[in-house]
């Protein structure tokens, strides 16, 4: 009996239904044994597809409405796992084993039925956490083409926080991608770049028609703001397709300073942003100087507190006034410490990392992303974004000395950008 229940527990654990077609009760192992042969083929199915098409197997994950089904196949089977482990115990007859034995297939049952029933429920769980996220962050139908073989995307930092004055996207750049290898350029925008001009057929032209170029009080971050507030009526579609009038006045600000067709804009909520470091664990940067939390006066008498030089392990809310500190460091200084928390949070974002922390990030990830990216860019999107991990990011970053931020030439800057994307693009040769 020791024996038999023993290879009860082996075959629920190894075929889940098996112990109750060698036990008898045919109706229940009919059902477990379908049920487990239909979960091995689709996993099965998986592994196959994944073995000859990656980028499949990527479409298929950002899919929410397929991704939603995998989640109830794996919740209903765990459920049928529980019940079929607690009908094992049933089958088992404990009460014919000696009382040691009896407490030992006792607990291997239930530690194997808790444990397989846990995983497969959270695998499920996870399966639904992502069907959730990718439809609700990306709500747009449609496909996106190439311009000129690249994929360019607006990213905006939009720092709006309790003790600022509406939403300024104070970081601002471009994310170029080659549609073809991957290969990727960043170029950074100062935020307060100046005499900017808008796109050619941009609304904004018949209010600014000399462009945005009133000195101090026009600098490309407030168009957003300005927009908003004064023009919104220019961009009445802005919200049926997933943006708003002060994103599509800046794309048009961004294309007018760049000269590349903006495709698709990504907004990053920084006061988000916080919760994102979070839910990753912290976030690791050797700081360069001594930075103040805080602090309006020019003394600094009022500062909240200090992030001081060397090696220092982040939570959110340091690490945002790390990127957003202004003080004692120039607008440029700042563009920088962005950029390099927005990079680290990337290579931390790693397999593991999100597999183990995956629901916190994504409850933070709705919070922290608005974006117009069609959701059937996607699965092209991730694995171009693979692509880039692989070969790197290139920085261009629009600031002095090589840019007058006050009067700047925006012949040249296009010049500068095209030559950039260029070189990128290019092929080493074999002696390289």
């Amino acid at each position: 009996m020791n024996r038999r229940a023993w290879w009860l527990i082996l075959l629920t654990l190894l075929v889940p239904g098996s112990a109750q077609l060698v036990a008898g009760n045919r109706k229940m192992a009919r059902i477990g044994i379908t049920a487990t042969l239909t979960f091995w083929a689709i996993i099965l199915v998986l592994l196959i597809i994944g073995l000859i098409s990656r980028s499949a197997i990527i479409w298929l994950a950002t899919v929410p409405f397929l991704v939603g089904i995998l989640a109830l196949v794996l919740i209903a089977y765990a459920i049928l796992f529980a019940v079929l482990a607690i009908d094992t115990l049933r089958l088992m007859k404990l009460g014919r084993l000696y009382n040691r034995e009896r407490w030992i297939a006792f607990s291997a049952l239930v530690v194997a039925g808790v444990l397989g029933t846990s995983a497969i429920s959270y695998a499920g769980n996870l399966a639904g956490v992502q069907a959730s996220l990718v439809g609700t962050i990306f709500n747009q139908g449609g496909f996106t083409s190439p311009v000129d073989g690249r994929y360019n995307i607006m990213l905006l930092g939009a720092d709006s926080g309790r003790d600022r004055f509406g939403i300024r996207p104070d970081s601002i750049s471009v994310v170029s991608i080659d549609a073809a290898t991957g290969k990727t350029v960043n170029i950074g925008i100062p935020r307060n770049l100046q005499h900017v001009g808008f796109s050619a057929g941009s609304p904004m032209l018949t209010v600014y028609p000399n462009g945005w170029n009133c000195g101090l009080e026009c600098l490309i971050n407030a168009i957003y703001k300005d927009t908003m507030d004064n023009h919104a009526d220019l961009y009445p579609e802005a919200k049926a397709h997933g943006s708003t009038p002060g994103v599509e006045a800046t794309r048009d600000a961004v294309e007018y300073v760049t000269g590349l067709q903006i495709q698709s804009y990504v907004m990053v909520d920084m006061a988000a942003f916080t919760q994102l470091i979070d839910a990753l664990g912290g976030i690791d940067i050797n700081v360069k100087e001594r930075l103040p939390i805080g602090g309006q006066r020019d003394d600094l008498s009022d500062v909240k507190g200090w992030i001081e030089a060397g090696q220092q392990h982040m939570d959110g809310y340091t690490a945002l006034w790390y990127a957003r500190s202004r003080h004692s460091t120039s607008d440029y200084d700042r563009m920088r410490r962005q950029h390099e928390v927005e990079n680290t949070v990337l290579n931390q974002l790693d397999p593991a990392n999100v597999l183990t922390r995956f629901q916190s990030i994504a409850t933070a990830g709705k919070k922290l992303v608005k974006t117009d990216i069609p959701s059937g860019m996607l699965a092209q999107y991730v694995q171009l974004a693979g692509e880039a991990r692989k070969t790197g990011l290139k920085e261009l970053s629009l600031v002095p000395p090589t840019i007058d931020v006050v009067r700047p030439d925006f012949v040249a800057i296009h010049a500068l950008v095209k030559k950039t994307l260029a070189a990128t693009s290019q092929t080493p040769s074999p002696s390289n």
